[in-house]
């Protein structure tokens, strides 16, 4: 390849696997098996695939088998897929017969949960000797 030529996206074949987290800066076709989180602008999975990790994308295309949290804007969910784990998601499309066995949110939803609300935080002790602050919950 000469120098300088972008590839605008990277492919897994169906011979491939891979142990480990993934982070692609372009689009990803998947159609080995992870084991391993993925991160990326976009995902198409083959129907072949197995990913056991989480997804986090910003367009994800599903046919195959996620053992994992998937969190994308734009998700569609073919009717081969098979999920087991939650899924976020921002505009969401399932063909009939997928499977899916976890919870479904909007990304709204998980955000607004996991932002920090000033009245709810507990109060904080003052370390002593250096130590590290520690946290008691009441019960």
């Amino acid at each position: 390849m000469p120098n300088g030529s972008n590839s605008t996206f990277s492919v897994i074949g169906s011979d491939i696997k891979i142990k480990g987290d993934i982070t692609a800066s372009a689009d990803l076709h998947v159609d080995g098996t992870i084991e391993g989180d993925i991160k990326c602008a976009s995902l198409v999975q083959g129907e072949s695939s197995q990913i056991m990790g989480g997804v986090h994308a910003e367009s994800a295309r599903f046919s195959g088998r996620v053992n994992g949290s998937i969190t994308a804007r734009e998700l569609v969910i073919l009717k081969t897929a098979e999920i087991q784990g939650d899924v976020h998601y921002d505009a969401l499309t399932i063909e009939q017969g997928a499977q899916v066995d976890g919870r479904f949110a909007p990304n709204a939803q998980r955000k607004a949960a996991t932002a920090p609300n000033p009245a709810a935080r507990p109060a904080e002790q003052k370390p002593e000797n250096g130590d590290q602050a520690q946290l008691k919950i009441a019960t």
